[in-house]
């Protein structure tokens, strides 16, 4: 059928969740975005060029999912505006991961036109980093995903019985 997508919400896989609020390119636009503080429906238009029923459905997900809330306008004016509630602040570790991934892999020498840099001191970022419990740097295989022992398991769960996520 065209148009039907199948839904990770119910899926054992942390990431596969992840993206079943967060997945798409304009919803992590849009949290950058915010980041930024961009805060009101027109901003965020501007900024990312977005058709206004595109624009519309992404946010109402966002709040849905609890990534956003909606204020009154800080000018006091009647207009309402979109406010990264904690939950969506802390994508700022995806959208830097993102960034430095980008800067590293996408853009050849010469032409990347920003830096993503410390605000109080201007200073370029240091890549992000992995780090275990001992504080050593992990690399790519250094780390895989395990099956939590808990009492409280759902006993219908496949989550024990369908291996690693992070390696299908």
């Amino acid at each position: 059928m065209k148009g039907k997508r199948t839904t990770l919400e119910t899926s054992t896989c942390a990431i596969a969740r992840s993206l079943e609020s967060i997945g798409d390119w304009w919803s992590l636009l849009i949290v950058r975005d915010a980041l930024a503080g961009t805060r009101r429906f027109g901003e965020f238009q501007r900024s990312l060029g977005l058709a206004k029923n595109i624009l519309t459905t992404r946010l109402r997900k966002l709040v849905a999912c609890g990534v956003l809330t909606t204020a009154p306008a800080s000018d006091g004016s009647s207009y309402r505006e979109y406010v990264l509630t904690e939950k969506g602040e802390r994508l700022y570790l995806v959208v830097a991961a993102l960034w430095q991934w980008g800067e590293e892999f996408c853009f050849p020498p010469g032409q990347l036109s920003y830096d993503l840099v410390d605000r109080q001191t201007h200073e370029k970022l240091r890549p992000l980093e992995l780090k275990s419990q001992d504080g050593r740097t992990l690399g790519p295989h250094d780390f895989v995903s395990r099956a939590l022992e808990r009492e409280d398991r759902d006993p219908s769960s496949t989550a024990l019985s369908s291996g690693d996520p992070l390696r299908k």
